[in-house]
């Protein structure tokens, strides 16, 4: 497997996008279109898969052991499961407490339907306490199986962006190995489904990048050869004055459309997945204007808005939408969700009634300040300020295994790996600095799709929140280490000595990433161990 680096060529890392080359400046590089649009991808196609795929696979096999313990129902699966199980028999939240009547919830129900669908095939307990099957199973399968997706989807990313099979399963790697990702792959709760809708989303706005470019390069390509540009262009004829002024259409973007899919999906489990909408969409339209000031558009501005906006709104405002709403199929279907008939049976009066209720929640979340233990502020998440404890018992000796005179522990504490996320703290600055001398776009990426997962957290500080809040910013982290071991790697023209101190380096934080996870699995995964081996993990007075 090659390594190619975050060193690719000067057009890929943004820094020709911000001139325009003239035709005779191109041709005078000696670069074809193609060649300034397409940088190649790895050439090992079967690794490439086989690689990620083995990534993937290991990081479900840890997901998946031991996913029934701790038994029963523990910190929010007490509210979710409840919910999912509603969907699962009447199509919409059933108080649990009555087991009967419309239940009032505050997220969208997206991610309770993957939830209830797991409880179809494996297991569930019915509103009267009535086991049925393999619940804990039941109620955490969906989980363990996104979590795993999302390490898959995420490593062959990052290997597109980067162009390097091991950087992508460096990415890969980094988010199976964190604690914050297992933990939230193994439990019934909903923000593992939020982050691997916005992960699918990013692999498909990569995508997007690429078969975008890849288009316009075919274009330019056949105008050089006199085959016209596109649909201003006559069968035959050279490219016309609007495409050179503007660049030629693109089409259909396939993979733009799925984006705005999986984007609409992320909102329908919660609706902070809003900012990353507004953040993706910004970013597929600067995308599209640095394409065509690349492939030499007189005018990109105006080329991307007169060229790409049509499709731009259909995958980035209009399928959001659409797909948020068929999200609540359920509740419009049925007659007995929460607000239903508040305004009567009718079409409208089912609209009226739904408007009310997002405007309900709305008020819910604003207003949101109960005191809890475990809430924190959204900076001291990057350090790992405040991770939250899910669940905790204290057997005594000779109870649940425990062989220590002086009693065990045993516990699921939601915290991050420190070497990812102190680590990926830091990368963000290094990120910064590459957007900065290089206008590089994965370093774009990693900042606005980081930022619109965190900072909108910022503008509420009297709302209660938790460290789990920041899961769906772990994946731009990761990618920002991603760039940073690119750039310690080195260019593969780099002298022998300097590509192996970069290898040495690389691979010896993977290492500590690894131990890292080995080291505190036992707090994660609820194992009992001794009270005192529990106590050397706590390693500051806010993790307790």
């Amino acid at each position: 497997m090659t390594a190619t680096t975050a060193h690719l060529p000067r057009s890929e890392t943004g820094a020709s996008e911000r001139s325009r080359p003239e035709p005779a400046t191109a041709a005078r590089s000696g670069r074809t279109p193609r060649e300034r649009l397409c940088p190649p991808m790895p050439g090992d196609r079967a690794v490439g898969w086989l690689a990620p795929l083995f990534v993937a696979v290991t990081a479900g096999i840890l997901r998946f052991w031991r996913i029934t313990e701790p038994r029963g129902l523990y910190f929010d699966e007490v509210y979710y499961v409840k919910d999912a199980w509603g969907l699962m028999t009447a199509g919409y939240e059933i108080n649990s407490k009555t087991c009967d009547g419309p239940a009032y919830v505050v997220h969208p129900p997206f991610g309770k339907w993957l939830m209830a669908a797991s409880q179809w095939l494996f297991g569930y307990v019915d509103c009267a306490g009535t086991p049925h099957g393999s619940p804990e199973l039941g109620w955490r399968f969906s989980s363990a199986l996104a979590g795993t997706l999302a390490v898959l989807v995420l490593a062959r990313a990052a290997r597109r962006m980067f162009r390097s099979t091991v950087l992508g399963c460096f990415a890969g790697l980094l988010l199976s190995m964190d604690g914050l990702e297992f933990v939230q792959s193994r439990i019934g709760i909903l923000d593992i489904f939020l982050m691997t809708g916005i992960v699918i989303a990013l692999a498909c706005l990569v995508l997007d990048r690429d078969d975008g470019r890849r288009r316009l390069a075919d274009r330019l390509d056949r105008a050089a050869a006199g085959g016209g540009s596109g649909a201003d262009s006559g069968a035959g004829a050279g490219p016309t004055r609007a495409d050179l002024r503007f660049g030629p259409r693109l089409g259909l973007r396939p993979w733009r459309l799925a984006m705005g899919v999986a984007l609409g999906a992320s909102m329908g489990v919660k609706w902070s997945a809003l900012y990353t909408i507004v953040g993706f969409a910004a970013l597929a339209l600067a995308w599209d204007v640095g394409a065509r000031r690349t492939a030499g558009a007189h005018s990109p501005v105006l080329g991307a808005l007169r060229r790409d906006l049509p499709g731009w709104l259909t995958g980035c405002v209009l399928l959001p939408i659409v797909t948020f709403l068929a999200t609540w199929t359920g509740w419009f279907v049925t007659d007995g969700g929460w607000y239903r008939d508040r305004y009567g049976p009718g079409f409208l009066d089912a609209w009226h009634g739904w408007w009310d209720y997002q405007m309900e929640v709305l008020h819910f979340h604003e207003g949101l300040s109960d005191s809890h233990p475990f809430r924190s502020a959204p900076m001291s998440w990057l350090v790992l300020g405040r991770p939250i404890a899910y669940f905790y018992s204290s057997p005594a000796y000779g109870a649940e295994g425990c062989t220590a005179v002086n009693g065990c522990s045993r516990e699921v504490i939601a915290l991050g790996n420190p070497a990812v996320w102190w680590g990926g703290t830091a990368a963000l600055v290094g990120s910064l600095a590459l957007w900065v001398r290089a206008r590089d776009w994965r370093a774009a990426l990693v900042l606005v799709g980081f930022g619109s997962a965190f900072l909108p957290w910022l503008l509420f500080p009297s709302r209660t929140m938790f460290f789990f809040y920041a899961l769906p910013s772990l994946p731009f982290l990761v990618l920002g280490l991603t760039a940073m071991a690119g750039l310690a790697l080195g260019p593969r023209e780099a002298s022998e000595t300097r590509r192996l101190a970069g290898a040495l380096s690389v691979g010896v934080y993977t290492v500590i990433v690894v131990l890292l996870f080995a080291y505190f699995y036992p707090i994660l995964a609820a194992e009992v161990i001794p009270y005192s081996s529990w106590r050397i993990r706590m390693w500051f007075p806010g993790w307790i």
